[in-house]
């Protein structure tokens, strides 16, 4: 038997990264071989062997020989083998393309074997931003996408990727390659129609929605829900009708469902589908926070401070619009909370509630 680290594990090793995931090629062994090795494994590959010890996926090979092997990864820089010796065994052009920081598929054929390499390559995009998208992954994901194969993937599948590239360093390179590829469709449809919509009037956006979402998503890095909610915080812009571009009034209220439906066609966890809405609903609303009522500020704070989003709906705010509110929004939060209503006026349901409401108000009309 022949343990070999694999794909990304040995890419980082070269690049000089730290490791997150170890993955091994197993060579020159039965299941049974493996399994008298390992005895607490646990087979989990459907298509070919895959075991699960202590937490490592060991692989078992696609291929005949190590250079089909090779072949049959994703892309080239992904392409690489360790072993147990210190040996390495690259595909042909692996090496030259980590050098280079080019992503390129690993053969003519890896994009069409597992659709799902479309969105993986879109995703290895925002994790490595100093590498740059080649024209034959460009051309091979264009062909996948003409295909109708990304239909076929389940959501369970392409959660993962997506993900992944919200906690990636340059997160809004995941939309802009598959932009580029013309692979939007199905996962991302609303992106497809940004594509061509301006941003909003000069001389406040000077790009289309997609272009500037990408942006935002870009100085949210870091904060994987702040990135979310850039990503769904202009939905409504593409519901616009044309004869009112470049404006877009009423927007964040349009934008909620869409939101909300694009969080639930990708199964994103509840924490994003609340983040995202909140982000459509009140980013508009939060960016002129310093102008507001103090009404309608406290049915801003409350419902972000109900629903956890405080810090990454002024997170987003400061990206979107350049204004830094929230030390004043905390403060003021901090503020409301403890007032509460005397034991007569509770239990009168919404008058109850608008009583409350206003006694918050006024505390931050005296502050």
């Amino acid at each position: 038997m022949k343990v070999y680290l694999a794909g990304g594990a040995v890419r980082d090793l070269l690049l000089g990264r730290p490791l997150h995931d170890r993955d091994y090629l197993v060579m020159e062994s039965t299941r049974e071989e493996f399994r008298r090795a390992f005895p607490g494994a646990r087979e989990v590959g459907r298509t070919f062997p895959v075991f699960l010890v202590d937490g490592l996926e060991f692989s078992f090979p696609r291929a005949g020989s190590l250079d089909e092997e090779l072949e049959s990864r994703d892309l080239t820089v992904n392409a690489q083998l360790l072993d147990q010796d210190g040996e390495l065994i690259c595909h042909p052009q692996g090496f030259d393309d980590l050098a280079a920081r080019i992503l390129r598929p690993a053969s003519a054929h890896s994009m069409t074997d597992d659709p799902l390499r479309v969105l993986r390559a879109a995703r290895f995009a925002a994790q490595l931003p100093d590498f740059t998208a080649h024209a034959q992954l460009i051309q091979a994901m264009r062909e996948v996408g003409a295909s109708g194969r990304l239909e076929g993937i389940s959501a369970d599948r392409v959660v993962p990727e997506l993900r992944k590239a919200l906690e990636s360093p340059r997160p809004g390179n995941f939309l802009r390659v598959l932009a580029e590829a013309d692979c939007l469709l199905p996962w991302f449809p609303e992106f497809e129609a940004a594509r061509s919509i301006p941003a909003g009037p000069p001389p406040y956006h000077d790009s289309d929605v997609l272009t500037h979402t990408c942006r935002v998503m870009d100085d949210l890095a870091g904060d994987p829900v702040a990135v979310w909610m850039g990503l769904a915080h202009d939905l409504g812009k593409t519901l616009t009708p044309r004869e009112r571009l470049p404006r877009h009034y009423g927007h964040d209220l349009a934008g909620a469902p869409l939101a909300e439906a694009a969080a639930l066609r990708l199964r994103m966890p509840n924490e994003y589908k609340t983040a995202g809405v909140k982000a459509a609903r009140w980013h508009m609303t939060a960016a002129r926070y310093g102008h507001l009522r103090p009404g309608t500020r406290v049915d801003l704070l409350m419902d972000l401070h109900l629903s956890g989003t405080l810090a990454p709906l002024f997170k987003l705010v400061l990206a979107d619009h350049g204004e830094d509110h929230f030390e004043q929004a905390r403060k003021e939060l901090a503020a409301i909370l403890p007032v509460r209503l005397a034991p007569e006026d509770m239990n009168h349901g919404a008058e109850s509630g608008e009583k409350l409401r206003m006694l918050r108000a006024q505390v931050l009309r005296n502050g």
